[in-house]
C-alpha cells in the first residue's frame, strides 16, 4: 500500500528513495560515462513507489542537480514525486565535479525548459531520516552519485541503519576507476561518506564499474528512444544523442555506458546480473587512490578449490597496510575474519538490460 492507504500495483518492494548523482538524469560523464535515463527508468516502473528524489553534488554542483531533477520530474509527469535538496559539497573534502565532461549546465548541452516546479523545504538528509523512519525496513535507498545525503543522513540517527531494506549503489569498481586509474567518480568524491555507507551495516548492492562498462549505449538504442511517442523517451533520446556526440568529439574509443541505469535495473530485476559476496571499504588516507577495495577468498590470488573454501572464509582477516615506522609492528587487522557487507555486480547480460530500459522509457502511458 502507499502513503494514502491506496494498493499499489506491485507490492514486493513498495518505497523508493532515489539519490540522483548530478542531475535527474544527467548526459554522459568522463570516460564514456553516461547517465541517460536513470530516474526516468525508475519512474515509469510501476513496480516503484518512489518517496523521493534527492539530489546532490557531483557531476556538477547543487545549484544545478537540483533544477534538473526538478526538470526531470516534470518531463516524466511525476510531479507528485517531492524533490529535496542535498549536500552542496562532500563530508570533509572540496567538491570534485565533472562539468567538463557533462557540460556547463550538466546536461551536455542538452536545453530543457526552466521547472515550473519547487523543491520541498527540508534538506534531503532529514527527508531521508523521515521517510525511513515512517516506513521501518520497507525503504530501499537507490543511489547514483556520491553518498553524502545517506552519510548525513546516518550520521544524524545511529539507529537508521537497522531500518533501511537495503541500498542499491552505483558506484565503486574492483577493476580500476574512470576518475583516476583507481577511483570511481561517485566515491571518490566523497570517499568518507562511501566508507560510513559500506561500514553502516545496511545490506548493499554494489552496482560499479565492474558491470557498467559492459553496457554501452549505441546509435540503435537513440533510433529506438526517438521512436517513443512519449515526452519521457524523447527526453533520454535528446541526452543519449549529445552523450554518443561528446564522446566522439573527445575521442573515446568506445561508446558511452548506462551506468546509473544499469543500478536502477538491478533493483527492478536483479537476473540481469551476476553477484558475489565481497567485503568493500573505501581508502580514504592515500594521496592517490580513494577507491573501493574488495575483499573475498574466492576472488584472484585468494582464490582457494572448493573444499578450503568454507574454511577460508571463517578464518581469513582482512588486513590493512603495512604498518610504518612510527606505528605496530605488524599489519593490523580490520576484520578478524571474512564478513560480506555488498553483493557486488561482477557480470550483466547487457542485451537483457537494454530491453528493460528502452522498454520502460519508449513505451507510451
Amino acid at each position: 500500500m502507499n502513503s494514502d492507504g491506496k494498493s499499489f500495483p506491485i507490492t514486493r518492494r513498495q518505497f523508493v528513495t532515489v539519490s540522483a548523482a548530478g542531475l535527474a538524469a544527467s548526459a554522459f560523464a568522463h570516460q564514456a560515462h553516461a547517465r541517460v535515463g536513470a530516474p526516468e527508468h525508475a519512474m515509469r516502473s510501476p513496480e516503484l513507489k518512489i518517496e523521493a528524489i534527492t539530489p546532490v553534488a557531483g557531476n556538477v554542483p547543487l545549484e544545478l542537480t537540483l533544477p534538473n531533477a526538478l526538470r526531470m520530474v516534470e518531463i516524466a509527469g511525476r510531479t507528485d514525486i517531492p524533490v529535496a535538496p542535498g549536500a552542496k559539497a562532500p563530508l570533509m573534502r572540496r567538491l570534485v565535479s565533472a562539468a567538463y565532461a557533462h557540460g556547463e549546465n550538466g546536461l551536455g548541452g542538452a536545453v530543457f525548459p526552466e521547472p515550473n516546479l519547487k523543491p520541498v523545504t527540508e534538506p534531503a538528509a532529514e527527508f531521508i531520516r523521515h521517510i525511513v523512519r515512517k516506513y521501518p525496513n520497507e525503504v530501499t535507498l537507490i543511489t547514483i552519485g556520491p553518498l553524502t545525503n545517506v552519510a548525513t543522513a546516518l550520521n544524524a540517527d545511529p539507529e537508521l541503519a537497522g531500518m533501511i531494506k537495503s541500498l542499491v549503489m552505483m558506484g565503486g569498481s574492483l577493476s580500476g576507476g574512470n576518475i583516476t586509474p583507481a577511483a570511481e567518480f561517485n566515491i571518490y568524491v566523497d570517499p568518507e561518506a562511501a566508507r560510513i555507507v559500506f561500514q553502516s551495516g545496511i545490506p548493499i548492492t554494489m552496482v560499479g564499474l565492474d558491470v557498467t562498462r559492459k553496457t554501452a549505449l549505441t546509435e540503435a538504442h537513440v533510433r529506438q528512444l526517438e521512436a517513443g511517442q512519449n515526452a519521457v523517451s524523447q527526453a533520454a533520446a535528446k541526452i543519449a544523442r549529445n552523450a554518443i556526440a561528446h564522446n566522439r568529439q573527445q575521442g573515446f574509443a568506445v561508446d558511452p555506458h548506462m551506468h546509473d541505469s544499469l543500478a536502477v535495473a538491478a533493483f527492478l530485476d536483479p537476473s540481469l546480473l551476476k553477484f558475489e559476496d565481497y567485503y568493500v571499504d573505501v581508502e580514504t588516507a592515500g594521496e592517490l587512490t580513494g577507491e573501493t577495495v574488495g575483499y573475498s577468498p574466492i576472488a584472484g590470488d585468494l582464490r582457494r578449490n572448493p573444499a578450503a573454501q568454507k574454511q577460508a572464509t571463517l578464518s581469513m582477516p582482512i588486513r590493512g597496510s603495512a604498518p610504518s615506522l612510527a606505528s605496530a609492528k605488524t599489519s593490523p587487522v580490520l576484520r578478524d575474519k571474512f564478513v560480506p557487507n555488498a553483493k557486488v555486480a561482477v557480470d550483466v547480460n547487457s542485451t537483457r538490460f537494454f530491453e528493460l530500459l528502452i522498454g520502460r522509457l519508449a513505451e507510451s502511458r
